[in-house]
C-alpha cells in the first residue's frame, strides 16, 4: 500500500528562506502548526515547497522538492539569529534537513490564489500532478469524485479553507459560481452515519448556509454506484441554478447534460 504521508508540501513565502533551503539544505516550520504532519508517528520522507507571490514568475506554484535526511526541534533563537522579530526567538520550530533541492520538470500551479498551509501527499501524485488540487490525498471517495469533476471540466477547489463564526472548515470541494458558492461533500458511511458526527455535520451545514454556501452531500453508495446517474447531474443542476461556474471575473460557464437513450452524454457551452 502506498505510503500515506511520504511527501509534505510546505509554504515558501520569502527569498531569504529559499536561499537557506537552496544553499544550506534546511527549512523550518513552527511546531505548533506542523505537529500533526511532522510527528514521529509518520514523518514524511520528502518535502516540497509551494512558492508564494514573492517569487515572481514562479509564484503560486510548486517547483522544488527534496529528500528529507533528518528533523529536529529547535528554538527560534538557535536558527533565527539575524531576525529582528524577537517574538520568534523562544518559539519552537522543526528544523528539517534535506538533500539538495530537485526542480520539478513540470511545475505544479494553483489556478487561483488560495490559502495553503500544508499539503500531505504522495510521491506518485507529486510527480504526476498538473495543478495543486491533484495533490490532495483524501479518501478514495474524494479522489473518485475529483476524477469525474476533472473529466467534466467542472472547476473545483479541494480542501478549501473556510472560517465561519470563529469555526474553521475544510470543504471537500468548493465550486465558485456566478450567483453563489457550492460545497460538495463525500460522506463515508461508517463515519457520517454516527449520530455525533451527523450532529456536527448539521451544525457545519447550517453555518456554511448562513454565509451563502449551498451544500450537497453524497454517500459512499451514491459515489461508487450512482456517480453518472445521480452525483454529477445533481452537481450540474445546482451549478446551473447558481448561474454557472465562475472561471474568472469575465467568464462564466454553464454545463449542459443531455439524456438520449437513457444514458448521459456530456457537453459544455459558454454564456
Amino acid at each position: 500500500m502506498e505510503n500515506e504521508c511520504d511527501v509534505l508540501v510546505a509554504i515558501m513565502n520569502n527569498q531569504r528562506d529559499f536561499s537557506i533551503a537552496r544553499d544550506n539544505n534546511w527549512y523550518r516550520v513552527p511546531v505548533k502548526s506542523s505537529e500533526k504532519w511532522l510527528s514521529n508517528i509518520c514523518p514524511p520522507k520528502w518535502i516540497a515547497f509551494y512558492q508564494t507571490k514573492a517569487f515572481g514568475k514562479k509564484e503560486h506554484s510548486i517547483n522544488f522538492y527534496a529528500k528529507i535526511t533528518s528533523i529536529k526541534k529547535v528554538f527560534g533563537k538557535d536558527i533565527l539569529i539575524e531576525r529582528k522579530d524577537t517574538s520568534k526567538r523562544n518559539k519552537l520550530y522543526y528544523q528539517i534537513f534535506f538533500e539538495p533541492l530537485i526542480e520539478l520538470k513540470n511545475p505544479i500551479f494553483s489556478r487561483r490564489w488560495r490559502r495553503i498551509v500544508f499539503i500531505p501527499t504522495t510521491m506518485a501524485k507529486l510527480q504526476s500532478a498538473y495543478e495543486i488540487n491533484d495533490l490532495y490525498h483524501g479518501s478514495p471517495l474524494e479522489d473518485k469524485l475529483w476524477v469525474e469533476l476533472k473529466r467534466e471540466k467542472i472547476r473545483a477547489d479541494r480542501q478549501e479553507y473556510v472560517e465561519v463564526n470563529n469555526e474553521s472548515y475544510f470543504l471537500d470541494f468548493a465550486i465558485y459560481c456566478k450567483l453563489g458558492k457550492l460545497d460538495v461533500e463525500t460522506d463515508g458511511d461508517k463515519w457520517h452515519h454516527n449520530s455525533k458526527v451527523a450532529k456536527k455535520d448539521n451544525v457545519r451545514n447550517n453555518s456554511l448556509i448562513s454565509v451563502g454556501w449551498d451544500v450537497l452531500r453524497f454517500s459512499s453508495y451514491q459515489i461508487t454506484q450512482e456517480m453518472i446517474t445521480y452525483c454529477i447531474p445533481n452537481i450540474v443542476s445546482k451549478i446551473n441554478l447558481l448561474g454557472g461556474v465562475n472561471e474568472s471575473k469575465d467568464f462564466v460557464r454553464r454545463i449542459d447534460l443531455e439524456l438520449p437513450n437513457s444514458s448521459f452524454q456530456y457537453g459544455l457551452f459558454d454564456v
